[in-house]
């Protein structure tokens, strides 16, 4: 018994590292926001703005209450593309990495905290893929970013244009969702004036798609490359999950949007902007239509997108595709009166129900929670308060303009959900919970009706 309390509290140790560790991130962040030579206007940030803006790029969400190119410098904006960076890989990741450079051995405790911040399946192999989520990060921003400079050169030259395709490169790759475009297109436009844009569009949402992916499925992928059938279970489930949230919604958008934002659009732009909106909401933020202008469908499909997010282990956010997965095919494998649910003739583990339903039960109490208590701070309408909300514990970043219309103390609630989101509700609940290992004593078992 001792043995196994000494387990569950070397875990709990470990998650509360991780979150300590965003915190941690916040702070410096927040403090170096809050540096006169952070803004254009040359004033100190208020200490609510800039913590707000170091949670949100910290967390690689990308809601703002300040339109990050006309309000921060570009020193200022380079911190929150460190922010991001840092966010979207996990601190864990490059306290890893500077230990490899110098040569330092990375202990067991440092291992298994690496493997829960990035939900490695596998214990062994740490350092190798570290190596190998480093290079590609690295080679798909650079790869990123050259294509986006072949638009944003010729637009603000060489200096800036290289600046924007980093940054944009970098944001999106992390699915982090904050943009420049504000000083060129007008504050809080993101890419609506690149709506027909392929190349633009395009290359953001591949870079989207591959951060929403995962480390471990980046490490298989690179491991098996075309070899499907030596996929790991996860990596198959990933994959499937993901194709089939980019074409449904897709042409859900495209016809919900045919009397709304895609009224006056040629047939190629309505295609584009549809494709992008089914691939920006998990969990990158971005938007190429004007996100207060969607038809009621789509706002709701928007908000389903959010919740679901990214997979496990990625830059993105959301209670995760796997997660979603195991519970629908629990369902309907309970329907067909199955004992075992799985897919791909593979099973899922006995405890995995259980812990998708603690990930979805923790993320809904928390966002309606909030949308509860903006209520009752706010006079803003429903619809617009919960867009926020489950934007904030997806860690996407779209908004339908409210954000910086509200008060203090609301900015507060929707930076909880934002840090709760990235660190994991159900890290976070964990983290929060003082317990002392398996409880000694089984309690009788008696029925009840349920449905």
């Amino acid at each position: 018994m001792q043995s196994a309390k000494f387990r569950k509290r070397r875990l709990l140790s470990r998650v509360r590292v991780i979150a300590l560790g965003f915190l941690a991130i916040i702070a410096v962040g927040t403090l170096l926001l809050m540096l006169p030579i952070s803004t254009r206007s040359g004033e100190c940030a208020p200490f609510l703005d800039a913590a707000f803006t170091a949670t949100s790029a910290s967390c690689v969400t990308g809601l703002v209450v300040h339109d990050t190119g006309l309000y921060w410098s570009v020193f200022g904006q380079c911190v929150i593309l460190l922010l991001i960076q840092l966010g979207g890989l996990g601190f864990m990741t490059f306290a890893t990495l500077f230990f490899m450079l110098l040569r330092q051995k990375i202990g067991l405790r440092q291992r298994e905290m690496l493997n829960e911040s990035i939900n490695n399946i596998q214990a062994g192999g740490v350092s190798r893929l570290v190596s190998r989520i480093v290079k590609l990060t690295l080679t798909l921003e650079g790869a990123g970013a050259a294509l986006l400079a072949i638009r944003f050169v010729p637009q603000y030259g060489w200096a800036r244009g290289i600046f924007m395709a980093v940054f944009h490169a970098v944001s999106a790759l992390c699915n982090a969702g904050f943009d420049l475009m504000g000083p060129a297109t007008g504050a809080y436009s993101s890419f609506t004036a690149y709506a027909s844009d392929w190349l633009v569009s395009g290359t953001l949402m591949a870079l989207i798609l591959l951060g929403g992916l995962g480390f471990v499925v980046w490490d298989d992928l690179l491991t098996h490359r075309c070899h499907v059938e030596r996929y790991r279970f996860h990596t198959k489930l990933v994959l499937t999950a993901t194709a089939v949230l980019v074409v449904v919604p897709t042409v859900l958008f495209f016809l919900l949007e045919r009397n709304a934002t895609g009224a006056d659009m040629g047939i190629s732009t309505r295609i584009l902007t549809s494709l992008f909106g089914s691939v920006t909401p998990r969990t990158a933020g971005f938007n190429s239509v004007d996100t207060a202008g969607l038809a009621p469908g789509s706002k709701l499909l928007t908000i389903m997108l959010m919740f679901v997010g990214g997979s496990p282990g990625s830059t993105a956010g959301g209670v995760k595709t796997t997660t979603i997965l195991v519970i629908l095919l629990s369902a309907v494998a309970y329907m067909k009166n199955r004992r075992t649910s799985g897919a791909f003739g593979r099973r899922f583990e006995e405890d995995s129900l259980r812990k998708a339903a603690a990930v979805c039960t923790i993320n809904l109490t928390l966002v309606f929670g909030v949308i509860f208590a903006l209520c009752l701070i706010e006079a803003l309408p429903l619809t617009d308060l919960a867009f926020e909300s489950f934007s904030a514990i997806g860690t996407v970043g779209m908004s339908t303009g409210v954000t910086r219309e509200l008060s203090a103390l609301s900015r507060v609630l929707i930076a909880f959900l934002m840090y709760c989101g990235r660190v994991g509700s159900l890290s976070f609940a964990t983290a929060l919970t003082d317990w002392s290992g398996a409880h000694p004593v089984t309690e009788p078992a008696e029925a009840i009706t349920i449905g």
